[in-house]
């Protein structure tokens, strides 16, 4: 139990260290209260119609796709960083692994995922 005092400790400075900051900055901050400031910005236009629209399903659908790769990356650099010591086993199951994201890739292309409409 004595192992958790400290990791308690520590996500309570944490929290602390969160409401306190953001108290402080809504105390400091500014209020000058500006029409033109508080109105919806986009690009440089007039904003066109509600902001509540839905986006198409393609939108979501490259953002997973993306993410995959991204864990791809996120795990293969600490593998290419250990290779060498790991041996052929740590090769195969990077192996294993590209073939699993590989397989996802064939389906989002084969879905037409990766196409704009």
């Amino acid at each position: 139990m004595s192992g958790y005092v400290g990791v308690g400790i520590f996500a309570g400075l944490i929290l602390a260290f969160g409401v306190v900051s953001l108290g402080v900055a809504a105390f400091l901050r500014p209020f000058r209260p500006n029409p033109v400031k508080l109105a919806n910005y986009e690009c440089g236009t007039e904003p066109i119609g509600s902001a509540w629209v839905q986006f198409p399903v393609g939108f979501y659908l490259v953002a997973l796709v993306f993410v995959v790769f991204d864990a791809l990356a996120v795990f293969a650099i600490p593998w290419a960083l250990v290779l060498e010591a790991m041996g052929p086993a740590a090769f195969w199951a990077m192996a294993l692994f590209v073939g699993i994201i590989a397989l996802g890739w064939g389906y989002a292309y084969r879905e037409g995922i990766l196409e704009w409409k």
